[in-house]
């Protein structure tokens, strides 16, 4: 989940952010506590590319930008993250791409 779903969760919120609000590469990394440059592997797919989100899945990753943008606790911050794992895993994308995956550190699934 951390080397291959938290990046392109972060990898489609940076698209989201820019594409969908207008918001500079600046922006979006202020937003997700990171590096310009980082944001900038993420648009041009050299990081976060590999997983093919369903479409509930980019739902609730439009939903959580617009929340991310309006400002949120660290705490709501990892459960909105933590409930787009969720889809990834109802999607069935985890258990046939990681099917020796463990369960999750931060949630406990």
């Amino acid at each position: 989940m951390v080397q291959r779903v938290l990046p392109a969760i972060r990898a489609e919120i940076a698209r989201m952010i820019i594409s969908e609000h207008s918001r500079s590469q600046q922006e979006a990394a202020e937003v997700l506590g990171l590096s310009r440059a980082a944001v900038s592997q993420y648009l041009s797919e050299k990081r976060g590319a590999e997983v093919d989100f369903s479409e509930d899945a980019h739902e609730e990753i439009r939903k959580f930008t617009t929340e991310l943008l309006n400002g949120l606790s660290p705490k709501e911050e990892v459960a909105g993250m933590c409930n787009i794992c969720k889809y990834v895993q109802k999607s069935g994308w985890l258990n046939k791409n990681e099917p020796e995956a463990g369960y999750c550190a931060l949630c406990g699934e």
